[in-house]
């Protein structure tokens, strides 16, 4: 089932991601299109929270905070561009990103930094990554609220 919603100058698709058995619950998800230079404005929105919380006092956060720089490095070359850089590159980009993004995910974890907000900000990285779906459910481990109104539904 989808339904088009109508968000800046996107449309955008919410789908509910099959369930892989009947007691699991469908996720539903936002299907953007690639967009790394927004993406690279995610990532600065991630370390600018994590800066906000006082994680650089506390050494155990520190893989924390690099993991999420090495994610701001990727991107923030493209963060002022109009458009995705070419094919090839932006398919690097991309998968680069989700990588660092999937490792953050355990380092959120590892330290306990699980929060709403962060949790939103991870899930508009994956859908800007053209990767809503990972997106929704990865946001739930980073602590996005599951009744959040800013989660699709």
């Amino acid at each position: 089932m989808a339904t088009l919603l109508k968000v800046a100058t996107y449309k955008i698709i919410v789908n509910e991601m099959k369930s892989e058995s009947p007691t699991d619950t469908p996720v539903p998800y936002f299907d953007i299109p690639l967009d790394i230079p927004h993406a690279g404005k995610i990532a600065t929105r991630i370390c600018v929270l994590l800066d906000s919380r006082g994680y650089l006092s506390e050494p155990r956060y520190l893989p924390l905070l690099e993991k999420a720089q090495e994610i701001e490095n990727l991107l923030s070359p493209y963060r002022y561009d109009d458009d995705n850089p070419p094919d090839e590159e932006s398919e690097r980009i991309q998968r680069e990103a989700a990588t660092l993004g999937r490792e953050l995910i355990v380092e959120i974890e590892r330290v306990g930094a699980r929060e709403d907000r962060l949790g939103q900000c991870i899930r508009n990285l994956f859908e800007c990554l053209e990767m809503g779906r990972e997106g929704a459910t990865l946001s739930l481990r980073a602590g996005e609220n599951p009744q959040s109104l800013q989660r699709p539904a």
